[in-house]
């Protein structure tokens, strides 16, 4: 992960944002460097030109000759192109750092959250996290490129305007001073009152996005409820709040626009006044009360660039400290500190246990009792290559077990232990590598079937692809698509049944090799055309390997050397298959005599 994501949470948020943005440009200083002198060149000959513009005046009134004349506005005319030259050479290179920056800062903060824990997942929607890590970050670009170039840039124009005003009559110089002044108050005092609107606004954005991808995703499931009237009145709601705060942020910011513009009317008639007021007297020249009218009229300019530029600084520095919170936000699961504590895992198959195991689940809003225990008490130890398979009914704590295997929570009482290692002791990505897991629901990307086994890693060669296909049995499969390993697969695995995206999940789990299989109910979608493919599949990837299998049906249970079986999370009987099929006093005897199917539905 880059530096930027290691930025803790302080107490001051500007500072923090602050050195966000230099360490996302810190890379791109070169280029930066030149988009200063860019700038401060383009600046230059706009100061320069008026003064040709007046020497020009002077010249002429004085009767000077013509060729002289003629230099002077080929100077002018010059100068004007030169400027204009540099301010979209300028404009390119900040675009430039722009996308560079922000696109590092977008890929950042999505590592990062993709690190986050299970809880902050819960919690936000997948239409708020893109709201949040490309809208935002998108919003900064502006902070990136045209703030610097319009505001910075702007800014130093002007205070180079009043040194030459004041250069030419202290009066004039101090009046434009005061006024300048005047709309730098004006500008900060609305910022102040518009960042926080700005905050509120881009949340509402993010919540009604998310709402929108949420329903959208399940529109076949609302039609079926008859549920569109309710799925409307929430969208209504939203969209009214969203409306508001909206509403509210432009009004302020609109405030910006209409009070500079009244203050560059009075600044510019009282500039002008001035500038006759020194001909008329006689203590000015021509080209003099021209220039100094020039560069009051050159005021209006940069300051309506800094006007404009601060309402779109408003919406950035809102996006910003968005932007930073997520970066503030530390996963409650990770390596364990000093790095030298992590212990490796064991090669090949690993032992599991569970040692005293108590959980519950702290991020489960609108649960009917939150924060109650889903597991209590659970102990149970699985040795190397055997295949545990966990019964219970919904609600008893099957996946809760997976997800602690996985290490995506953990345990609040108790330890939880592979190849005899407290997992809270192994890192992170040696777990996530020796540890496999295919669910019923399988996530398939829009990319070819090459892609979606080996997850874009272009280093896995074909013959490796192939000795997995042809071990699982799959390769038949595989080869009877249109286009074999090139066949391109649709968002969500669309075009294909349920058991081949399974096939592929278990295709995808065999490259990783692990010592631990999971079956989190994987079975349980078949249908006919796969199902031989599948058994033979699952019955390959269980060979040398520990396994855990959470099943509704008894077909997978029966591969099973050990039965645990889980109610109201507590360990109600845990013992070799066979031996409890055999006993008619035990719960999974009767289990198979009442038919596995009805009695955990």
């Amino acid at each position: 992960m880059s530096d930027l994501a290691l930025e803790p949470a302080l107490k001051k948020p500007p500072a923090a944002s602050f050195r966000l943005v230099a360490r996302a440009l810190r890379p791109h200083a070169g280029q930066a460097a030149w988009m200063t002198a860019l700038l401060l060149g383009g600046i230059a000959l706009q100061l320069a030109n008026p003064q040709v513009m007046r020497y020009f005046l002077d010249t002429a009134q004085a009767g000077g000759a013509l060729p002289v004349l003629t230099r002077a506005a080929a100077v002018f005319i010059f100068f004007a192109l030169l400027q204009q030259a540099l301010r979209l050479a300028a404009g390119y290179v900040s675009q430039d750092v722009a996308w560079r920056a922000t696109n590092r800062l977008r890929a950042d903060l999505a590592l990062h959250c993709l690190r986050l824990d299970m809880p902050f997942h819960k919690q936000h929607t997948p239409g708020e996290l893109i709201d949040r890590l490309d809208g935002d970050v998108e919003r900064l670009s502006n902070l990136f490129s045209e703030f610097f170039v319009h505001v910075v840039g702007n800014g130093l124009l002007v205070l180079g305007i009043l040194a030459l005003l004041f250069r030419e009559d202290a009066a004039v110089g101090a009046g434009m001073l005061a006024y300048t002044a005047v709309v730098a108050l004006v500008l900060g005092r609305i910022q102040k009152i518009a960042v926080p609107r700005w905050a509120a606004q881009r949340q509402a954005s993010a919540e009604l996005n998310g709402y929108l991808e949420e329903r959208i995703s399940g529109a076949e499931e609302i039609r079926a409820a008859g549920a569109e009237a309710h799925a409307m009145r929430r969208l209504d709601a939203l969209m009214r709040v969203f409306t508001q705060r909206a509403r509210a942020a432009v009004v302020v910011s609109s405030l910006a626009f209409n009070l500079t513009n009244l203050v560059h009317v009075l600044g510019y008639a009282a500039g002008l006044v001035l500038a006759v007021y020194l001909y008329l007297q006689g203590k000015a020249s021509l080209g003099a009360a021209y220039l100094i009218t020039y560069y009051i009229g050159m005021l209006s300019g940069p300051l309506q660039a800094i006007r404009g530029q601060f309402e779109d600084l408003q919406q950035s520095t809102a996006s910003l400290r968005r932007v930073q919170e997520l970066f503030g936000l530390r996963p409650q699961v990770a390596d364990p500190q000093p790095p030298g504590a992590i212990l490796p895992l064991p090669p090949g198959a690993l032992s599991v246990e569970f040692d005293g195991v108590s959980f519950h689940y702290t991020d489960a809003p609108g649960a009917i009792e939150p924060g109650a225990q889903v597991l209590r008490g659970v102990s149970f130890a699985i040795p190397p290559g055997r295949v545990l398979g966990v019964l219970g009914r919904t609600g008893s704590g099957k996946t809760t077990l997976t997800r602690l295997l996985f290490r995506l929570y953990d345990p609040a009482v108790g330890c939880v232990r592979l190849g005899g290692v407290d997992l809270r002791q192994a890192a992170l990505a040696d777990l996530r590598r020796r540890v496999g897991m295919v669910t019923q629901d399988v996530q398939l990307f829009q990319a070819t079937l090459r892609e979606n086994l080996t997850f874009f890693n272009a280093e896995v060669p074909d013959e490796k692809l192939q000795e997995v296909l042809r071990t699982l049995h799959l390769w038949d499969w595989v080869s009877s698509l249109p286009q074999g390993l090139e066949t391109p697969i649709a968002a969500g695995g669309q075009g294909l049944s349920a058991g081949e995206a399974q096939l592929l999940a278990f295709a995808r789990v065999f490259l990783k090799d692990p010592g631990l299989l999971i079956l989190d109910e994987a079975s349980s979608r078949l249908d006919p055309s796969t199902e031989t493919l599948m058994e033979r599949a699952i019955d390959r990837l269980f060979a040398g390997r520990t396994g855990v299998v959470i099943a509704h049906r008894l077909a997978t249970v029966e591969r099973a050397d050990d039965i645990l079986i889980l109610e109201g999370g507590r360990v109600v009987e845990y013992g070799p298959r066979a031996a409890l099929a055999a006993d008619p006093a035990s719960r999974f005897y009767r289990l198979l005599q009442a038919g596995l199917e009805e009695v955990m539905a």
